[in-house]
Order: C-alpha cells, then structure tokens, then sequence
C-alpha cells in the first residue's frame, strides 16, 4: 500500500471549509436525504458511485462525505491532465487516470484495488464518466466499476445522486440522495453487476426526483444553509420596516 495517494488532513479541511463557503454563497441550501440505507458497515471500506450532472459534483461530495463519514479517509480518480493543472489534489486523495485508455483503465482498477485493502477507505467515483442530464437513461455506467466489484466484493456499493433545482428563493437548492447499497452477483459476474449497480444508481435518480418534483423537504434534513430573499436595498428596506413594526424579519421568500 506504499503508493496510496497522499492525504494531507490539514488541506483537506481547509478545503472542505472553502466549498462549505461557495456552496453558502451560491445556493440557497445543501438538503442531504434523511433516510440512511445503510447498517453497521462492520469495518468495510466504502465505494460510494455517483451521477455527474454538475460542476459542482466534487465540493458537493466533499462536504457530504465529511459530514457522513468524517471518520474515513476519501480517494477519488480524477483525470490525470486535470490533475497537472491543479496539482493540489493530489494531496487531498485524488489520483489521476487517463481518460478512455486502457492504460487508464487498468491504473484505476490497480489504485482502487489498492485503496479498497483499507477498512476505513471510502473511494468516490462518477459512475457515468462524464456530465450527464439527471433525467438521462439508461444511465450507462462506465465498465470499470463493474470490473472492480468483481475484484473487490466485499466492499459496499452505494449510490448517490445529486441535483440541482430551483424552489421557491431566488437561488438554488442542492438534493443528495443516498441509494440503499447494491447486492452484487455471487457468481461474480461482470454483466450481472453492471446491470445491479446501475440499477442502484437509476432507482436512485428516480427516488430522489420524485422527492424534487414534490417538494417534500420533510425528506430532507439541511446540511448548509446558504442565502435566501432577494438581497440587496430592498431586503434591507424589508428589514428596517420589521424592525419598526416590531416584527421578525422572515428572509425566506417562501416555505421552504
């Protein structure tokens, strides 16, 4: 296990701090799902698969993970060119691949395999290898996913899924959802697996959209909350005049 990626655990808190700070200047709130599919993980290490609809996908990720699994170190593969251009990653668990080589494929199964040795490892991947709509399907996961579970069984495979909506403030909600943990072949079988894990990771898409579509912020618990009413002279006019009339000032435009 000498060649794990580094982590410095200073640089990985500021930097979790950093995108608690954006996402809080960004948006109106990070809802986290209430329901936890998931038992005792019984000292396992962790493959958490995620959809990619967004930018925003790794400093999202970054401070759910850290809420959920503080007591976890986290690796993730990232594109080795995007890498050399910010080389601060690498000492935050991130390790570089080639995208669409063989070559790439075969280091993020050598590294995942290596990190996956570890109980207490959690190793993040956008299943989908690219930017996709949250409404696409067939979601189409990449096959390497499907050749690690064949390496690494007795991991635990959870989806997540994350989108990006407007309510009822002027700026956005953040939804994350996790999926309950898939149950993989007993006859390791690729094709089986592949079929189970993206599954896992639609049903959980569909899930969560219901809970969007419906507004069901009883669904949700708040992780960050972020900025809310219109901001600016007349929020400020809104202030003073609940100030006068002795009345709390409300910044929410709606209920949520």
């Amino acid at each position: 296990m000498s060649d794990l990626p580094h982590i410095s655990p200073l640089l990985v808190r500021w930097f979790t701090w950093y995108s608690r700070r954006v996402i809080q200047r960004h948006f109106h709130s990070l809802r986290i799902s209430t329901s936890v599919p998931w038992g005792d993980l019984g000292g396992r290490p962790v493959v958490l698969y995620t959809n990619h609809a967004s930018w925003w996908d790794p400093l999202v990720g970054l401070v759910v993970i850290n809420a959920k699994f503080n007591a976890r170190q986290l690796y993730a593969p990232i594109d080795a060119v995007m890498l050399q251009r910010y080389k601060m990653f690498s000492k935050m668990g991130f390790f570089g691949v080639e995208k669409d080589t063989r070559k790439g494929a075969a280091d993020f199964l050598r590294q995942s395999t290596n990190i996956l040795t570890k109980p207490d490892a959690i190793l993040a991947v956008t299943a989908q290898g690219r930017f996709a709509d949250v409404r696409e399907r067939p979601v189409g996961i990449k096959r390497g996913l499907g050749h690690l579970s064949l390496r690494v069984p007795d991991a635990v495979y959870i989806p997540v899924c994350i989108e990006y909506v407007y309510w009822e403030e002027k700026l956005p909600e953040i939804l994350v959802r996790f999926g309950s943990p898939v149950k993989l072949s007993d006859e390791k079988d690729l094709e089986t697996n592949l079929v189970r894990l993206e599954r896992g990771l639609e049903t959980t898409q569909d899930d969560l959209a219901a809970r969007s579509v419906s507004r069901d912020i009883a669904a949700f618990s708040i992780l960050v909350s972020g900025r809310a009413g219109l901001g600016g002279i007349y929020d400020r006019w809104r202030t003073l005049r609940a100030t006068l009339r002795g009345e709390e000032f409300k910044t929410e435009i709606g209920s949520v």
